[in-house]
């Protein structure tokens, strides 16, 4: 039996929390939690991070390089970078799994703070501060990686602070209505593209010609390059608000079998309904297109579904915690990998990876040079696990 008033991503005996809303900076001390966390919810967000993080190390691009042009590296290795418009690869999904993910830890967490004595007023307000932070640094790495002031929000921090706060908002409200709420968002999306009267932007699924685009001409004085849009935060909402139900099926009293059947039949329904409208809506994840929203959807639910099985219902732990460390910390990896910390990481381990590796090529080099430092962020984030340091907003 899980004791879902401890759930969180903050278990340990020391966690440091920004924007309190008793207190802008607080170091926390609680019990260790283990054996009654949700196992699967920690591996499928650490999964994710470690994704990420090598993504920061450059290794998927080394298996692009034109020497595994037509190989069946190339094709794996294509898989892990968005598809150029209309299309679904795998890379396509890590965004939309992470904001799923913040969704199904959601209730976990509300349940726990109420638990403890927090009232929805205080827990309302810190959503507030999160939502607050979480644009301010999107915004901040805009900043650092174009090296002056701009105001994109297409990162998914800034796209986070808006899909939060929304779906909190309805997260005590029927199911019915949190469905409802989240197709609607999908259904505004749908019409303001297909409808919107600019000219230059009134071409709905063209890079650079749509509705989002213009929207970030407005509140940014130019495009954010790679097609690109802020506008994204509204649609892809729906993904945070489908995590909270998820979460909420997982702390019912349901039998595990059937949480894993509703959750596996609510994504292949959206798998369904996402591939059907690909000839009239194409899957566009740079601008969050409905039918992309539901194809993604449905394979996060189905990924959390085969999670859940497999870690707590058959108890299958072998490598859980490997991933598991680093989704503990994701913010923190996140921004430390994003800001320069995976280069930097790169440039300490490159003179060795080419005195000893020489022989394997440049690209052979490289590659090892990103798993090595893979590695590297991945000793930082057990670095901390193992001090119980977990650092959250």
């Amino acid at each position: 039996m899980i004791d879902y008033s401890i759930i969180d991503t903050d278990f340990c005996k020391l966690t440091i929390n920004f924007f309190k809303p008793d207190k802008s900076f607080r170091i926390m001390k609680e019990p260790i939690v283990t054996q009654s966390r949700l196992l699967s919810l920690d591996f499928f967000r650490g999964l994710t991070m470690f994704l990420l993080i090598a993504e920061f190390t450059h290794l998927f691009e080394n298996f692009v390089e034109p020497e595994f042009a037509g190989t069946f590296i190339n094709s794996i290795g294509t898989q892990f970078h968005h598809h150029p418009w209309n299309g679904l690869r795998f890379w396509d999904l890590i965004q939309p799994f992470f904001m799923f993910i913040v969704g199904v830890a959601m209730p976990f967490s509300y349940a726990k703070r109420i638990n403890r004595g927090d009232s929805h007023k205080i827990i309302f307000k810190h959503i507030i501060f999160r939502s607050i932070l979480l644009l301010l640094l999107g915004w901040w790495l805009y900043c650092i990686d174009s090296g002056k002031i701009v105001f994109h929000m297409q990162n998914v921090l800034a796209q986070l602070s808006i899909t939060i706060f929304i779906a909190f908002l309805i997260m005590r409200k029927p199911f019915a209505v949190q469905i409802v709420v989240s197709l609607v968002l999908l259904g505004i999306t749908e019409l303001i593209y297909r409808l919107f009267w600019v000219d230059g932007f009134n071409q709905a699924f063209t890079p650079d010609h749509n509705f989002g685009a213009w929207f970030d001409m407005l509140i940014a004085g130019e495009l954010s390059g790679g097609h690109w849009v802020s506008f994204n935060a509204i649609p892809t909402t729906a993904h945070t608000i489908w995590g909270v139900l998820a979460g909420k099926l997982l702390m019912s009293s349901r039998k595990g079998k059937d949480k894993v059947i509703i959750l596996a039949v609510a994504g292949l329904i959206g798998l369904i309904i996402g591939y059907s409208l690909n000839p009239v809506t194409p899957i566009i994840k740079r601008i969050a297109t409905s039918s992309f929203v539901f194809a993604s959807g449905g394979w996060a639910l189905l990924a959390l579904a085969v999670s859940y099985w497999l870690i707590d219902i058959r108890n299958f732990r072998k490598g859980v915690y490997f991933f598991a460390v680093v989704g503990m910390n994701p913010l923190f990896i996140y921004i430390f990998a994003h800001v320069g910390g995976a280069n930097l990481i790169n440039q300490i381990i490159k003179p060795f990876s080419v005195a000893f590796f020489s022989w394997a090529g440049e690209n052979g080099v490289n590659i090892l040079t990103a798993i090595i430092g893979t590695w590297g962020l991945w000793f930082i984030c057990y670095f901390l696990y193992k001090r119980k340091i977990f650092i959250k907003i």
